[in-house]
């Protein structure tokens, strides 16, 4: 009776969604990967694996009282910052980044993990103290918590996921209740700070972006802000533009896409899978996915409102612009409109640790709405 009741409560349109999602991210990768011609296809293989093993985390996430295990906030959040320390001590290193635990056959990225847990983390602290977000010394005292594991994954350096954390936390802080004299007063600082670094980057001696930032994302700055400084460094860009465009309205088809199948694009299985969507599937394909990933976040969001409780409101918007941030990000980098920042299409690029973050945040947003549907008797969700 439990497991029925269990299984009416699911909402059974996004967990469709997100499955449609995924595989038609693993038909993407064995197209980047080359596997119709004969590559190694272990790569497919471990993406098959790790969306399989995601449901998994997805029907687990789903299931655990998450309200109880939220009054372990502070011992979650040590562990975070120690998985983060790990990876700077014993972590593995690949081109030129140390982002990355093995654990047996098994690589992680704690970066990916971190997201979900100061999610969690920050929702339960922002949930006990909502009388005091507009206190100087209490924003201030948040902005402290937040910036530690964001230093630590800058460390690695992980731009991407140190982003996505600044954006979740800008987003909660948004839906707590922040005054907007706060917004306005960031604003003025942001803009203008934006403005300097993209005029000091493009000097011939920068006065201090050069010594601010590492070497490969001062070049990747640059390469946004003037291409013809250095056309080697804006060439990924170039080369997904040119695949997104050459798709045209209906794409090349699957496997027929040309600067994909012949070695152009870089990172096609990655950070550029947007390029080999664009490129095979053309237009339509693009407005597809982005339309699928639309779906999701606009669930999270109508979950986020129907819920009567502030920590699991919290919870499910901070995922919900999690998605949202990093498909914006990884659209916009594929497109040319935002400097190269290494984003994963949210179920859709390659990665264990993506996919597992992603999987597992999925089925907060599920066990949020089961909790609601029991509980809302005027009537089921939206």
């Amino acid at each position: 009776m439990q497991i029925r009741k269990w299984f009416q409560n699911l909402d059974y349109t996004l967990i469709g969604v997100v499955c449609v999602l995924c595989v038609f991210g693993i038909l993407c990768i064995a197209s980047a990967l080359h596997f119709n011609q004969g590559a190694e296809a272990s790569e497919v293989y471990k993406q098959i694996f790790f969306f399989l093993f995601g449901l998994g985390l997805m029907v687990a996430a789903a299931n655990v009282d998450y309200e109880y295990f939220s009054q372990f906030y502070i011992p979650i959040y040590i562990v975070n910052l120690l998985l983060l320390l790990a990876v700077l001590l014993i972590g593995s290193n690949a081109g030129g980044a140390t982002r990355w635990i093995a654990i047996g056959p098994i690589t992680i990225q704690p970066s990916e993990f971190a997201k979900i847990m100061m999610i969690f983390f920050m929702a339960k602290v922002m949930s006990m103290h909502m009388d005091q977000m507009n206190r100087l010394s209490y924003v201030l005292k948040l902005c402290v918590i937040m910036v530690i594991p964001i230093l630590l994954v800058q460390k690695q350096p992980a731009l991407s996921a140190s982003l996505v954390l600044v954006a979740i936390f800008c987003i909660l802080l948004f839906v707590a209740g922040i005054e907007y004299t706060w917004i306005r007063n960031v604003c003025i600082v942001v803009l203008p700070l934006i403005i300097f670094i993209c005029w000091d980057v493009s000097r011939e001696n920068p006065l201090i972006t050069d010594k601010i930032f590492q070497t490969h994302q001062f070049n990747r700055i640059l390469s946004f802000v003037d291409p013809s400084a250095d056309p080697t460094l804006y060439y990924q860009t170039e080369q997904s533009i040119n695949a997104i465009g050459s798709g045209q309205l209906m794409g090349k088809g699957l496997f027929q896409g040309t600067l994909n199948q012949l070695s152009y694009l870089p990172e096609p299985h990655n950070d550029f899978i947007f390029s080999v969507i664009g490129e095979e599937f053309g237009f339509l394909g693009c407005i597809f996915t982005l339309g699928l990933l639309l779906f999701v976040v606009f669930r999270c969001i109508v979950i986020a409102l129907s819920t009567r409780d502030t920590f699991s409101q919290l919870v499910a918007v901070g995922i919900a612009g999690m998605f949202a941030f990093q498909t914006f990000v990884n659209a916009g980098v594929a497109t040319g409109i935002m400097p190269n920042t290494g984003m994963s299409l949210p179920f859709v690029s390659y990665g264990g640790s993506s996919m597992w973050t992603n999987m597992i945040a999925l089925g907060l947003i599920l066990n949020i709405r089961k909790k609601e549907t029991r509980s809302l008797f005027e009537g089921g969700l939206l």
